[in-house]
């Protein structure tokens, strides 16, 4: 296509060239030129192969055909090479696409592990508990002085906070031993002391965030081992293995009614923001569990003790124990972490078992007392 027949304007209306007079055959030139429709016509794409000089006739068939852009107002659509995916992703509406195998649900920890370690630690609670009394009361000692380890070690790596740690071990140890001596008198008088220590003890640093780590320390002397005691004065009654067992099984149970129920059946969540795991339906199911484990330890394992009373304190015992687990969770949670420690496989550390153990323990024990005396 060249200049005079499509780039410039023809000249008074002729077809021709400039010096032709009025008196030669006119042509028609086709309708006027319009500047304005000009700007908005598509340009003519470029013919690869096509002879720049030719024939007027050839170039007249090239101009006569007509061009994609120009003749149709939809965008050309280009081929996709070979081995190359198609641009439009239209075209793949229709292609059916393959459905994810569904994913089954996790339980988030090593199932055999736990229940190994679960079962070791029933094992030791089992024989020191009713061999030796004063065994059972080191069993627990002991694992209060790993409890603090574990939390006060934690605040200190996640928050900076440093709460001394032997005045709590000394001060919780004296608290397990004082309530099995001397009942909640000894636990209160060795709670105040331990609380003393630790402001004591703190003296010994500078004075920046006294106040802070004191306050941790003593948190942490109520949080462990202050709870703790109500576990010792319960095996100091006359039956307070059977007392001890009673609480141990009716709190484990409703842990594992929560857990095999919300697992299985949980779908509205409790307290997402706390802890997304767990569930209305397995607070449900902690209740039944435990209620039903209750009836059955208060009628044979208690003295004096009836099913009803136990329906009771399994109530008490799955909202304690909820509680508590939810308790912990807020606080592992501000801190930034799972656990509190890898000592048990499965598990965690001591304080991810004792979550809900230590604020039923006080619960149970007044219960207990109240049902069936102090023993």
């Amino acid at each position: 296509m060249n200049e005079s027949s499509w780039g410039a304007p023809p000249q008074a209306g002729y077809w021709g060239p400039p010096d032709q007079g009025p008196d030669q055959v006119a042509v028609p030139a086709g309708p006027p030129y319009d500047a304005h429709h000009a700007q908005q016509t598509r340009p003519m794409p470029v013919v690869s192969g096509a002879p720049e000089h030719g024939g007027g006739q050839e170039r007249d068939q090239a101009a006569a055909r007509p061009s994609g852009p120009l003749v149709r107002d939809e965008p050309t659509r280009a081929r996709p090479r070979p081995g190359e995916m198609p641009q439009n992703p239209e075209s793949m509406s229709d292609v059916p696409q393959p459905v994810p195998p569904p994913q089954k649900k996790s339980a988030g920890r090593d199932l055999r592990a736990a229940i190994g370690v679960g079962v070791g630690l029933c094992a030791l609670v089992a024989v020191s508990l009713f061999v030796v009394k004063a065994v059972f009361v080191g069993v627990v000692a002991v694992a209060i002085v790993v409890g603090l380890r574990e939390l006060t070690k934690r605040l200190e790596e996640r928050k900076g906070i440093k709460a001394p740690f032997v005045p709590l071990a000394v001060g919780g140890t004296a608290m397990i031993v004082s309530g099995y001596a001397w009942g909640s008198d000894g636990a209160w008088i060795a709670m105040a002391f331990t609380a003393l220590a630790v402001l004591v003890w703190r003296m010994a640093r500078p004075p920046e965030n006294y106040l802070r780590d004191v306050t941790a320390g003593v948190f942490a002397a109520f949080y462990v081992p202050f709870l703790a005691t109500f576990v010792s004065m319960m095996l100091a009654a006359d039956d307070g293995p059977w007392r001890v067992l009673t609480f141990i099984v009716i709190t484990v149970v409703a842990d594992t009614g929560a857990y095999a129920v919300g697992w299985r059946f949980g779908t509205h969540k409790l307290a997402p923001r706390i802890s997304p795991g767990k569930t209305r339906e397995g607070l449900l199911g902690a209740v039944a569990f435990a209620m039903v484990a209750g009836a059955l330890c208060m009628q044979f394992l208690i003295d004096d003790g009836t099913w009803w009373q136990g329906l009771l304190l399994g109530l008490a015992v799955s909202v304690s124990a909820t509680l508590g687990d939810l308790g912990e969770s807020m606080i592992k949670r501000d801190l930034g972490i799972k656990d509190m420690g890898t000592l048990l496989p499965g598990h965690g550390g001591i304080m991810d078992r004792l979550d809900s153990l230590l604020p039923t323990a006080p619960v149970v024990w007044l219960l207990l007392v109240l049902f069936v005396g102090s023993g």
